[in-house]
């Protein structure tokens, strides 16, 4: 009987079961981050493909620009309708985002600082405007798309479907992308670009977006390079101080402080005497 039993135990195999399960967590884990740059991006595209068929969208675009220090922009993704051009900066950070529209910089968590996302956009709508010369820049829409993974502190303004400097969750994007269209097109009596601009812009960008894999590759490179000594430079300098005593604050504090201007008009206080300001 008893050997009937070990047997009976051996069946269920309860140690096997619990290994299987850390296999699935652990290959879910190794996950690489060009592939959920990947996975990012076609939720951005099935966003996109939501839009009314008169809109054409080119993705993953790789454009001179004699203002970079690559020499080229990448564009994620650039989207033609007859009111408007969205020009969109796709972001995978996961964590709290602090910013204000008109700093240098943005921050994650109060820990890892960005270059301003809509900096950076500006760049690229500055390269598109190269090539299609006759555009007006206020015909163009700033899109600034993160993953739910993350939370905005940043100006309200940002959130307006009135502005053209919008930052959005890429659930959200085919939504706001669709609300403002319907506000230009109450702005508007008629289209500003017909069926024929579009695919004309459409073709100029797509036949001046390059392909050649060796020219993306040193653009991407030389890109890593320059993040990789902007992160040690940062390291060595000295962390914020408040305004009031003189007493160093985390990166966090200074976010913060700097994305409520209107509160604290661009100065940082610490903890304390933050409630000074209130």
């Amino acid at each position: 009987m008893l050997s009937k039993l070990f047997q009976s135990l051996k069946k269920k195999k309860p140690i096997r079961e619990a290994s299987a399960i850390s296999d699935v967590e652990v290959t879910k884990s190794k996950v690489t981050s060009s592939r959920i740059g990947e996975l990012g991006e076609y939720k951005i595209n099935i966003q996109l493909d939501q839009l009314p068929k008169n809109a054409r969208y080119l993705s993953d675009v790789l454009i001179p620009n004699v203002k970079a220090k690559s020499g080229y922009s990448q564009i994620d993704h650039v989207v033609f309708t007859p009111f408007a051009i969205f020009v969109i900066e796709t972001k995978n950070f996961a964590g709290t985002i602090y910013g204000d529209r008109k700093s240098p910089k943005w921050n994650v968590n109060g820990k890892f600082y960005m270059m301003n996302p809509f900096n950076q956009n500006f760049g690229h709508i500055q390269a598109i405007k190269s090539i299609l010369q006759t555009v007006d820049e206020r015909d163009i829409v700033s899109i600034v798309s993160f993953t739910k993974r993350s939370a905005f502190k940043v100006n309200a303004e940002l959130r307006k479907i009135q502005s053209n400097d919008l930052i959005v969750y890429d659930t959200e994007l085919s939504e706001f992308m669709t609300r403002k269209l319907n506000v230009l097109k109450l702005q508007h009596p008629s289209a500003i670009f017909s069926d024929d601009n579009i695919l004309h812009m459409y073709s100029m960008l797509e036949k001046t977006n390059i392909s050649d894999q060796g020219i993306r590759t040193k653009h991407v490179e030389m890109l890593s390079t320059k993040a990789r000594i902007t992160a040690a430079h940062e390291s060595q300098i000295n962390a914020a101080t408040c305004m009031t005593c003189g007493k160093a604050v985390s990166g966090k504090v200074e976010a913060f402080c700097l994305a409520n201007k209107k509160r604290f008009k661009g100065n940082i206080y610490c903890y304390d005497h933050q409630k000074a300001h209130a």
